[in-house]
């Protein structure tokens, strides 16, 4: 048997440095600390896909109230809640008629977006 494993080293020098029980002990430590390990090289690389997830979703969340505030803050203005008011409701004074022109190519656009 011992001679069995000599002329396997004789003809691979390499398993001798690989039949170390240093080397061994280094290739379990690798392997348990990339793959076995709670903290592990995986999970690591999971984890910090989930915060570059959650960054991207806190600047755009970021940009949305920036938006919103801007739009707030134009509400304020008596004259821009009256624009505001006759653009998106449709409302009017008692003195005044509102004529809709609906047109069906916008029609058809409009859906077109909200399937989208």
């Amino acid at each position: 048997m011992k001679n069995w494993y000599q002329n396997l080293i004789a003809n691979y020098p390499f398993l001798k440095f690989l039949g170390s029980r240093y080397t061994l002990v280094l290739i379990f430590f690798i392997v348990w600390m990339l793959f076995l390990d709670n903290q592990s090289y995986m999970d690591q690389r999971i984890l910090n896909k989930q915060i570059d997830e959650l960054e991207d979703n806190k600047k755009y969340y970021q940009e949305e109230i920036a938006k919103d505030e801007k739009s707030i803050k134009d509400l304020k203005n008596p004259g821009q809640t009256e624009r505001y008011a006759r653009e998106k409701y449709f409302m009017k004074k008692d003195s005044e008629d509102i004529y809709i022109i609906d047109i069906e190519e916008d029609r058809v656009k409009d859906s077109l977006e909200a399937n989208q």
